[in-house]
């Protein structure tokens, strides 16, 4: 699944992609997803990558600077522009990039492909990559959530070039280059209140209008600057901004905002010290010129502000404040969006504060340690990264079912332990094995993992879900006078159901084939899982489903309203064979993520575990995803 091809899918506003099956893995892929693009617009052609077979792969040429030989170029008009750059000798060959997320929140999956792109672009060219924070506004940031983002760009397997770096590590120069702005007139002290600027500041098809404050004394400017500095204006009462031009077609250069007073909280670096704090636009692009980064890369909502972007840096570097060989460039990318989530921070930050999830890392929510916690393998995001490419058409919404089945691919590669656990267990009583409990030892089938042992004895229990009192067509597994093959062991036949007093079923008494134990079962018999009724362990599973119960949520007039109130499902009983306990005491550095046979992929809560362990309780697993694709919208149930 490693290899890789370009395929072209012709797609439209409710149409299913057609897609070349070249492989098992495009296969399973396309029958999974139906159509992996969803489009909010017109029919269009669609580039994405799936894997391609070996006989392609032999008659593939690489294109240069491929970082992996076996890999075709992925739709990705920024590396073809940093590709051309490093041809040109634009920056001296040297490369650098960087992700300059605000500390305000937990990072989401679209963050996620703004991490591979900036990392990925900085590896693939032998550059380097900086992460630094754009801490400008103290209302809205906490040391939580920078440690928070750090940890998951190292999980995400990237490593940034040298210490974390803060747009706060600028704050003496981006004032004093104010201070010069204000100085040559290109900047002035406003004092219009906020209603009165978004009425000065026009509109798309009208020009603003100039503040009366624009044209003041240069120092009355500068003093109340000053004033600003030390604390002396209140937050409202004044801001500087830039002086260009209110007749400008580009509503950003209206004279934008490049200081405001910001009087609490705290700032989380520099405490106290600043009562005034430089605007993202002030800030983002000098800190790239400082750092001397190339590619600045951002994604499309930062359009419009390219061109202020570049009007400061340049007067920056006028003044002689800058000294980078070649000023960098801001390149606009499309976001990723996807059916079943949201990805704002505001909404993300709703979901949580009102009850509707447990807390940031939530496995249903698209957040990165969300995710994590969800047991989903770091490099199924950078698959999914890969599979999408990057553009700047902003109309296609990406299927959740691509990212589970990156997610699949990805457990299918690296889950090494392989467990049987039964969900909803159902006693069984063997009514013919009169043997004293015997175990029946396993080999795993990965690397260095322990032998499976599984206690046999008179009573198991098997899941409800293989049993079915009144069998519907076609059911292969156990009911009155079937037969089934218990997996690993001996194939048995159900003689006998036991009611409650309420008709529920609540035990089979079964017979087995003494003699099967170690041969394979009979034709048309199904294999079920299974474990001892006693000598098993109890465990306690979440069950994960969408959040959402339609796929574009954010298109609701309140998103709230099509929560998925059936989005987890916690099972309190649930039985593992006794080998999970040798296995998560092997897991010290990382949770365990096993395979659930017949049942998906799970992954080891630690904190919960260890939570639970305190009150006596079970071990807790959270189901990452299952071995198949069964989603079905409430609408089609």
């Amino acid at each position: 699944s490693q290899r890789q091809t370009t395929i072209h899918a012709m797609a439209s506003h409710g149409s299913a992609a057609n897609m070349a099956r070249e492989s098992r893995w495009t296969r399973s892929v396309v029958s999974t997803l139906g159509a992996v693009l969803c489009l909010g617009g017109g029919s269009r052609n669609l580039r994405f990558q799936l894997p391609r077979s070996r006989a392609l792969a032999a008659q593939a040429t690489p294109k240069a600077g491929a970082a992996d030989p076996e890999v075709t170029e992925v739709g990705n008009f920024v590396e073809s522009l940093v590709r051309a750059d490093v041809e040109a000798g634009k920056y001296g060959a040297r490369i650098r990039t960087r992700f300059p997320p605000e500390p305000n929140g937990y990072l989401h999956i679209g963050h996620a492909k703004s991490i591979c792109l900036n990392f990925g672009i900085a590896r693939k060219f032998g550059g380097s990559c900086n992460l630094r924070f754009d801490d400008t506004n103290p209302a809205s940031e906490k040391q939580e959530y920078i440690d928070s983002i750090q940890e998951d760009v190292r999980w995400l397997g990237f490593e940034w070039d040298g210490e974390a770096r803060y747009a706060s590590d600028y704050f003496d120069k981006l004032y004093s280059w104010a201070k010069v702005f204000i100085e040559r007139d290109w900047a002035y002290v406003d004092e219009l209140s906020a209603e009165e600027l978004s009425q000065y500041r026009g509109t798309l098809t009208s020009p603003g209008k100039d503040s009366p404050f624009r044209n003041r004394p240069v120092a009355e400017s500068l003093l109340i600057f000053e004033r600003m500095r030390a604390g002396e204006v209140k937050q409202g009462a004044a801001i500087l901004r830039a002086k260009i031009g209110m007749d400008n077609r580009n509503i950003t250069m209206r004279d934008p905002v490049m200081y405001r007073v910001i009087e609490h909280p705290p700032h989380p670096r520099t405490k106290s010290e600043w009562p005034v704090y430089p605007s993202y636009d002030w800030a983002h692009g000098l800190s790239d010129a400082i750092e001397e980064v190339t590619h600045s890369v951002c994604t499309l909502e930062f359009n419009a502000h390219n061109e202020l972007y570049d009007w400061f840096n340049e007067r920056v570097l006028s003044i002689g404040g800058l000294t980078c060989a070649a000023l960098p460039r801001q390149h606009e990318f499309a976001r990723l969006e996807m059916t079943y989530i949201v990805v704002s921070k505001r909404k993300l930050r709703r979901l949580v504060e009102g009850g509707f999830v447990d807390a940031w890392d939530d496995p249903r929510l698209p957040t990165l340690s969300g995710m994590r916690r969800r047991g989903y393998p770091p490099s199924a995001l950078r698959r999914l990264c890969e599979l999408i490419g990057v553009t700047k058409v902003p109309s296609a919404f990406i299927q959740f079912e691509l990212l589970e089945a990156c997610v699949r691919d990805s457990c299918k590669e690296e889950t090494q332990a392989k467990l049987l656990c039964v969900l909803r267990p159902l006693r069984v009583v063997i009514t013919n094995y009169d043997a004293a409990d015997q175990v029946l030892e396993v080999a795993q089938e990965g690397e260095g993992l322990p032998a499976r042992r599984l206690p046999f004895g008179r009573e198991i229990v098997i899941d409800r879900e293989d049993f079915m009192e009144v069998p519907e067509q076609g059911f292969k597994r156990l009911a009155p006078g079937m037969t089934a093959k218990l997996r690993f062991a001996y194939t048995i036949t159900c003689d006998e159901v036991i009611h409650d007093d309420h008709g529920e079923v609540i035990e089979l008494r079964c017979s087995c084939d003494l003699a099967s134990l170690g041969q394979r079962p009979p034709k048309q018999v199904a294999v079920i899982h299974w474990v001892h009724a006693t000598s098993s362990v109890p465990v306690r599973v979440r069950l994960y489903e969408r959040l959402f119960t339609t796929p574009r949520p954010e298109e609701e007039d309140d998103f709230l309203t099509v929560v998925n109130p059936e989005s987890v499902e916690v099972i309190e009983d649930a039985r593992c064979e006794p080998s999970v306990v040798d296995l998560v005491g092997l897991g010290a550095e990382a949770p365990l993520r096993a395979q659930f046979e017949r049942c998906g992929y799970f992954v080891l809560d630690k904190p919960e575990s260890d939570k639970s362990a305190q009150a006596g309780g079970p071990l807790v697993f959270n189901r990452t995803v299952t071995l198949n694709e069964s989603w079905k919208p409430q609408s089609r149930r």
